[in-house]
């Protein structure tokens, strides 16, 4: 399998792409010969292109359950590849239908697709973090030295930033469809305002969907800055790697902080589970509540600062 041609599958999300750099590193190095392709999703097909294991990235179209014409095209780019086994990180419905594309002579696929060569058998694997879980699929698939994650490789100019001396970073936001894990706004801006105190000026993280939370943090706390919109995948890493510290929400951005080596408090509520989806870094803590409004600032700080 050294030199044979390597399809790896991980379509999302950005906490689980970032958890999954730690596999990727161990694919590359069990292949070393491989001409090796990613497919994935559009919002990380270019950062994903600056990372050292891959040599071709493609981004999956994601057919819809009526495109025949879709499902057809992507039948084909698959078979034209002449891949010699695939690795299914992604271990969905969606990435185990793209096995039954690729018969009647599938490659090698390491996965859960059935009758894949392969397969994740592991009874419990939907109890397990994500990456013992993708530790014990790619050693059923004969690769036994999986790293942590890790994103030495993704880095940039923060010259545009203009960057105070000591600064946090804070991630109020997250899924528009699951308030139960965000923290109020409120709570950040007090949060906020202790940082401030402490000669530490409260960076706020997020996209356009996130405006109006990260305004009402910076009404509340004249000392915060809202970088709403200026951060790109690699950006936040090399932010992470400057801050004295992060706070934020179980979110896709605290898995590029936290693995990026910055100090990092992610708050979860009883709509996520830490055991299965934490962070992983240098130094991560979790604070869970059952309903983050009533995780208090206090506790928060004291966390923080003790």
């Amino acid at each position: 399998m050294g030199s044979a041609a390597i399809l790896v599958l991980k379509l999302g999300a950005l906490g689980d792409i970032v958890l999954a750099t730690g596999p990727f590193a161990a694919i590359r190095a069990h292949h070393p010969g491989a001409h090796i392709t990613l497919l994935t999703t559009k919002p990380y097909a270019e950062w994903l292109r600056q990372a050292p294991y891959f040599d071709d990235v493609w981004i999956d179209p994601r057919p819809g359950a009526l495109d025949i014409l879709g499902w057809l095209a992507l039948r084909r780019q698959l078979r034209a590849g002449g891949f010699g086994r695939v690795y299914d990180l992604q271990t969905s419905g969606r990435s185990s239908r793209y096995f039954q594309l690729m018969r009647p002579n599938p490659p090698e696929w390491s996965g859960i697709a059935p009758g894949c060569s392969h397969p994740d058998a592991d009874p419990n694997r939907n109890h397990l973090h994500t990456v013992v879980r993708q530790k014990g699929q790619l050693r059923a698939a004969g690769i036994l030295d999986v790293p942590p994650p890790n994103l030495d490789w993704c880095a940039t100019d923060l010259a545009r930033f203009d960057l105070p001396p000591r600064f946090a970073l804070l991630v109020p936001g997250g899924s528009a469809h699951r308030p139960e894990k965000r923290w109020p706004a409120l709570a950040y801006a007090a949060l906020a305002r202790r940082l401030s105190e402490r000669g530490i000026t409260p960076l706020l993280i997020g996209t356009g969907a996130e405006a109006r939370v990260l305004a009402e943090i910076e009404a509340n706390a004249p000392g915060a800055r809202s970088l709403l919109g200026q951060t790109d995948f690699a950006s936040i890493a090399a932010l992470a790697r400057r801050a004295e510290v992060a706070v934020g929400n179980d979110t896709g951005p605290m898995h590029l902080i936290a693995t990026a080596g910055c100090r990092s408090l992610t708050l979860f509520s009883d709509a996520s589970d830490p055991a299965l989806t934490a962070p992983v870094g240098r130094d991560v803590t979790v604070l869970r509540e059952a309903r983050l409004e009533d995780l208090s600032v206090d506790r928060v700080a004291e966390t923080l600062f003790d």
